[in-house]
């Protein structure tokens, strides 16, 4: 079982930054990751989760490693359906459930969510990616246009970005299995609301990560909530997939559900929209 932990923004907001190298995509700052691989040693990678990524050539190692230093292509599948739907982040609470580069929890923040919580498996992934994407993007919020093209956002900003800009504030950080996180939270001494919307790509790969995943969700989402999930439709060679889901979830009898958008190019892929059943 992999404890809850929560993660903090260091004061100097340099330091989250230091050593990475930033690639923009859909106008967002991520962390290069081929960069952070070279360079991600020792004390930066206490789990190990680089090295053994990288010498298995695994995006997945069950338990281990939970694929979040990678970008899957789910998550711009809901990044455009966002900008489709006109999605309404303004006043929400979002979680960001098994976030990686965490750039939905982004997307939220940008659209003026009131709060944004991100989630992954490993800590890692939250000190060295998400936490480093997150900082770039709101330092360099109303940056002029030829900045925005800078592949690394400046070491030096202005004054704003040595102290903690005010979107920062909205923002916590949790690495963690879903249940131990969902526990955390809601034992938690600090004030908890449940949440508006909670986004999750790419998450039900494996079958065995259901019944946690559910209730997680039922657990955290406001009794007038929307899950929006991302999903290929198959998960060749790990089983998983979306009709396999919505089986679990029929069964459960918690949820309703609607395929709000399905994608044809490539590997079928699909968003669902979950939501209580009315009492």
């Amino acid at each position: 079982v992999k404890a809850a932990k929560e993660h903090f923004i260091p004061e100097d907001l340099n330091e989250v930054l230091k050593n990475k190298v930033m690639e923009t995509i859909s106008d967002l700052y991520h962390v290069k990751v081929s960069v952070l691989e070279m360079t991600c040693l020792g004390d930066a990678d206490s789990e190990g989760i680089v090295s053994k990524s990288v010498s298995s050539h695994s995006d997945l190692i069950p338990g281990v490693y939970e694929g979040g230093l990678k970008i899957w292509e789910c998550t711009f599948d809901l990044m455009d359906y966002f900008s489709e739907a006109k999605t309404e982040f303004s006043n929400k609470t979002v979680l960001d459930l098994g976030c990686g580069a965490g750039l939905l929890g982004i997307v939220a923040l940008k659209g003026k969510a009131e709060r944004v919580h991100f989630q992954d498996y490993n800590s890692t992934v939250i000190e060295e990616i998400t936490l480093p994407n997150v900082v770039a993007n709101c330092i360099n919020e109303g940056s002029s246009g030829k900045d925005k093209k800078a592949s690394k956002p400046p070491a030096k900003r202005t004054k704003k970005a040595d102290g903690s800009p005010d979107v920062l504030n909205k923002c916590r950080f949790f690495s963690g299995e879903w249940s131990e996180v969902s526990q955390f939270l809601l034992s938690s001494k600090k004030p908890f609301s449940k949440y508006d919307i909670i986004l999750t790509s790419e998450t039900i790969y494996n079958p065995d990560y259901y019944s946690p995943l559910h209730d997680t969700l039922a657990q955290l989402l406001d009794k007038n909530g929307r899950v929006y999930l991302a999903s290929k439709v198959h998960y060749f060679g790990v089983g998983g997939g979306i009709y396999l889901f919505e089986k679990l979830i029929e069964e459960r009898n918690v949820f309703k559900t609607s395929i709000v958008k399905t994608i044809d190019q490539g590997l079928q892929r699909c968003i669902m929209e979950m939501a209580f059943k009315d009492p």
